[in-house]
């Protein structure tokens, strides 16, 4: 990459050159993220996965002008247009818009008011416009008569199409124009009168008459509107005082005062209506897109980021009920690994009723397969499932867990789910993925689309290439921060881990099948297809317990077992003994094992893995119970505290489960009793929360909830964060953004 770029890059980032310039070269040879700011911290100065990955971004960025630079040179000179100047000008360029502001002129297009005056032979008219001198516009006019121009009008309206043209497309119009939208833009929606009163066209009612600065105004409105515009209930505008631009642009283009310069005063009317206020619009709102998209991508990343970092059961016999009512609950039985052993199905619930039945059949599978916790799925008919589960002595302790369901049919139907359990139907394996999420959510997530999982904001609105490549991305770093046990691991989870792709994930489980279990990390390279480069990326994410190399089973690459090996040689130990005795490792000095290849962060890393080598990085899971005697929105009562579980997190606030089938809203202004900008300082998804319920309207199944107050023992376990101090707002005022954000953005809040 041409160093301009790497110069560009560090600057744009606040970053050093150098490090920029690693990241630069390692993306290039194919390190993946995780593994950069893993094990590449002394060449990235010890960057982090989200400053490694905006390196990159900048980067791909950067790749696209060069390319784009390619065509629009190549375009010019096709045209014989290319000069020495105008080269350098675009070789020098590093901004999208400014390149392609600087090809407009040059840029082949369709036929044009201009071009059809300049077919016509009025260009030279047009110039003497241009250069506003004193004389008779009529008599100048009056030359250019001809065939194709029957009178001065003509030949004036043709030469003003000319000069509007030109205006439009020089770089001082467009970025005087530009940087009043920057600065000034509105953006407004209104209703289109003959669908003001349909049924569908009222979630969109707080858009019917709408004006708000467009540099202020969040992405979820930005969102909603255009999702409004499309199904054609709102028409969106984004403009500028319309004579302010045009003065401006008469202040830069009018030079005289006489009859010259009032055509082309004329022209500057004209290119501002015609062509600059359409063109520099339409980048508004596709950046104003971008910008929202971007927001609601970062919104669902970190959701999904949470959901998969959720804490896993680990290795105990579990009991899976997918609830239901008609069709019963069906209940599947896992070994420790989530081997289905048992499906079966009760109906405990109406219309059937029987209990007794469901009773003794959980308590029968409970004794038969030793199973240690129960997980219930959090869809139709969950809290009566965890009354039943509740109610029955086991004879001995049994854990509860509620399980989030989101996507658990949609694996059910896939390619995966049949390739897993090709003799069981769809409503045994969504019960086993149930299951499955409880033991390990990350191992089970991975196999269902992300969009899916339902956490995000607006989902189908944004860029769809984009919030892939985001959300992969995040699946991929998660599986990498966790590591994965590559005897154990699916084809579907090996091919997040940094390296491996879904080919060399596919070769692991077929050499696994075919071998047994991998003895050692050094194996690996057995696989097909799995070189020494990918052995170097995923190597350190790959686990192998019981391994005769203790640090096969921990997070130190293969790179850096001599470095542990001197350590242990140096205390007279083995390597073994100097993970398993602590007090070994307090003689160990980092400075002492620094060289030229191993640096001070790559020490201070393998020293914290020796301390717990292998270990899960994710919070040991919590049971959780709802409140006794809630089962409906109609049974909560204003100034109730309750306890729920946080479901989805927003820009504007966070969603609660309080069980009553029906999640209430935190608005940000009343999730702590401090100003919070970012509802993600305070709560985690799956989160345990009190919460205060504020109002119930049961009729359009809204709750609103605030947490102010309310921040028991388990509200705080999770630190608050870094907050900016500002004045507290008023109670009345809290309630009233509170009420207003929840029926406007609420049912906006759709996917």
């Amino acid at each position: 990459m041409d160093i301009k770029y790497i110069q560009q890059i560090a600057a744009d980032l606040s970053l050093p050159l150098k490090q920029v310039g690693n990241v630069e070269q390692l993306h290039a040879e194919g390190a993946t993220i995780p593994f950069i700011s893993r094990y590449r911290k002394e060449a990235t100065g010890n960057m982090d996965e989200v400053q490694v990955g905006n390196v990159i971004d900048k980067i791909r960025y950067y790749d696209e002008l060069e390319k784009r630079k390619e065509t629009v040179i190549k375009t010019i000179e096709a045209a014989g247009k290319l000069t020495p100047e105008l080269k350098t000008r675009i070789d020098v360029c590093i901004n999208a818009t400014e390149l392609e502001d600087i090809y407009l002129p040059y840029k082949p297009k369709r036929k044009t008011k201009a071009s059809v005056a300049i077919e016509k032979g009025l260009e030279p008219l047009a110039d003497l416009l241009w250069a506003q001198g004193n004389g008779h516009v009529a008599e100048a006019a009056a030359k250019f008569l001809n065939e194709q121009v029957a009178d001065t009008a003509e030949a004036l309206q043709g030469a003003r199409d000319i000069i509007a043209e030109r205006i439009a497309e020089s770089e001082q119009a467009r970025t005087l124009v530009r940087s009043m939208f920057e600065e000034t833009s509105t953006v407004s929606s209104r209703v289109l009168t003959t669908k003001k009163e349909e049924a569908e066209a009222q979630k969109y009612r707080d858009y019917f008459d709408f004006k708000e600065p467009l540099s202020k105004c969040p992405s979820h409105r930005i969102l909603a509107i255009r999702r409004g515009e499309k199904e054609g209930f709102l028409i969106m505008d984004i403009a500028i005082e319309k004579d302010s631009a045009i003065g401006s642009l008469k202040n830069e283009f009018v030079t005289s005062s006489g009859e010259a310069g009032g055509q082309v005063a004329l022209a500057v009317e004209d290119a501002y209506a015609r062509l600059l206020k359409p063109a520099i619009e339409t980048e508004f709102r596709m950046s104003s897109k971008t910008s929202a998209d971007e927001e609601a991508i970062k919104v669902f990343a970190e959701n999904l980021r949470q959901l998969l970092l959720a804490s896993p059961l680990g290795h105990k016999r579990v009991l899976a009920i997918d609830p239901g009512f008609r069709t019963g609950c069906k209940v599947v039985c896992l070994d420790e690994s989530g081997t289905f052993l048992k499906y079966e199905t009760i109906f405990p619930h109406a219309p059937q009723n029987d209990w007794y039945g469901a009773t003794e059949a959980l308590k029968r599978l409970v004794n038969k397969y030793d199973i240690e916790a129960i997980g219930y799925g959090n869809g139709t008919a969950s809290k009566e499932t965890e009354k039943l589960a509740r109610s029955i002595d086991f004879g001995k302790p049994v854990s509860i867990f509620m399980v989030n369901e989101s996507g658990a049919s949609i694996y059910s139907a896939s390619e995966v789910a049949r390739e897993e359990f090709p003799d069981e139907d769809v409503t045994v394996r969504g019960a086993i993925s149930i299951g499955r999420r409880l033991l390990d959510p990350l191992s089970e997530l991975v196999k269902i689309d992300a969009k899916s999982i339902g956490v995000g904001q607006y989902q189908h609105d944004v860029n769809q290439n984009r919030l892939k490549d985001s959300l992969d991305q995040v699946v991929q770093s998660c599986v990498n921060y966790v590591g994965v046990d590559v005897n154990t691991a699916s084809k579907h989870l090996l091919m997040y881990v940094s390296g491996l792709t879904a080919t060399t994930a596919r070769n692991i489980v077929e050499y696994r099948v075919k071998n047994g279990a991998f003895k050692s990390r050094e194996e690996l390279l057995k696989v097909s297809m799995l070189g020494p480069k990918a052995f170097e990326q995923c190597a350190g994410f790959l686990r192998i317990p019981n391994a005769s190399n203790p640090l096969d089973n921990s997070a130190v690459h293969p790179e850096s077992y001599p470095v542990v090996e001197n350590m242990a040689g140096n205390l007279n130990c083995s390597v073994t003994e100097l993970i398993t005795k602590p007090e070994l490792r307090k003689g160990i000095k980092a400075r002492d094992f620094v060289t030229e290849t191993v640096g001070q962060y790559t020490i201070e890393d393998i020293l914290k893995e020796l301390e717990k080598p292998g270990r899960d990085p994710r919070a040991a899971i919590e049971e959780f119970s709802f409140a006794e005697g809630l089962s409906a929105i109609e049974d909560l009562k204003p100034g109730m505290k309750v306890p729920g579980i946080v479901t989805n997190i927003t820009n504007f606030g966070a969603f609660v489960d309080v069980g009553v089938k029906q999640d209430g809203l935190v608005h940000v202004s009343h999730l702590a009793n401090k100003f919070v900008s970012d509802p993600n300082e305070v709560v985690k998804l799956n989160q345990k929360v009190m919460v205060t319920v504020l109002e119930v309207d049961a009729a359009r199944k809204r709750i609103s909830l605030s947490m102010k107050d309310a921040a028991g023992s388990e509200g705080k376990t999770r630190p608050a964060g870094n907050q900016q101090k500002q004045p507290a707002k008023t109670a009345s005022a809290g309630k009233n953004n509170f009420q207003s954000s929840l029926d406007a953005l609420r049912k906006k809040f759709a996917d």
